[in-house]
């Protein structure tokens, strides 16, 4: 099917919540000409606990509001939403260019030195089909552990990045990979690298940690075509605004931003 002319070009990004922000974060620096639309889907973060009908049907809702909006590409800034829509997203909008997030196996197999590689994943991401076969594709016979971590998406939504609650839960989530020896770990959910230093603290100084929000973002801008459109930034969240806004505020900085609820009410 093919997509409609577009009211304007823009970049479209979406995550079940706030950790496709270190994403945005990314583009903003890399594009600072492109107009970017995020849709933060607060009322139903996290994804990892939801079944992947529910999460499909998420990702259409959003995909066709962004292109509604004048998206010509948009990025899913989601592992979970990656692993669970993205194939259904490209057969239904095949014109439209789509980024998605997902570990990075290959970077992981060549930083390991032992081929203990550790993957830090949200549940529904850890139990997809697609990441077993990213892992069986990229492995190249080392050995990944997959570690899900529930629970710590719900702290990084409530704006909780330091708590001594959430620090026994990533200890806990990290035990595992401490045991079995891992020396590289993946941060497998955009949500992650918000606490990164808590990970490191708990995996310890000697596993290297690595991220995805740069790779996806360079891969977008790769794609990503200027035209004359004026830049700009909207954000939309299918939460609550206001506390989006302060969670925006406080943890990035970014304030006086065009933060609305999505659908209008």
């Amino acid at each position: 099917m093919q997509t409609a002319p577009f009211p304007r070009r823009e970049i479209g990004v979406f995550d079940s919540g706030v950790g496709g922000l270190t994403v945005l974060r990314e583009l903003r620096a890399l594009l600072p000409g492109a107009r970017l639309r995020y849709l933060a889907d607060t009322a139903y973060a996290p994804y990892g606990g939801r079944s992947a009908d529910e999460i499909r049907a998420r990702c259409f809702a959003i995909t066709e509001h962004l292109v509604a909006s004048g998206a010509a590409l948009v990025v899913v800034a989601c592992n979970t939403a990656t692993a669970h829509a993205i194939e259904a997203l490209r057969a239904r909008w095949p014109a439209l260019p789509f980024v998605g997030t997902e570990p990075g196996i290959k970077p992981a197999v060549a930083a390991t030195r032992n081929g203990r590689i550790g993957l830090l994943a949200t549940r529904a991401t850890a139990a997809s089909e697609r990441l077993r076969a990213l892992i069986a594709r990229h492995a190249d016979g080392r050995e990944v552990l997959v570690q899900a971590c529930p629970g710590v998406v719900n702290h990084i939504e409530a704006g909780d990045l330091d708590s001594a609650a959430l620090r026994a839960l990533v200890e806990r989530h990290c035990e595992p990979l401490r045991a079995a020896g891992v020396d590289t770990a993946l941060l497998g959910c955009t949500h992650y690298p918000l606490i990164a230093p808590l990970w490191q603290a708990a995996l310890g100084d000697g596993v290297r940690l690595l991220r995805i929000e740069t790779a996806v973002a360079r891969r977008a801008a790769a794609l990503w075509t200027p035209g004359a459109d004026a830049p700009g930034l909207a954000v939309e969240t299918s939460g609550d605004p206001a506390a989006l806004r302060d969670w925006v505020a406080r943890v990035l900085g970014w304030r006086d931003l065009d933060l609305r609820r999505w659908p209008a009410a």
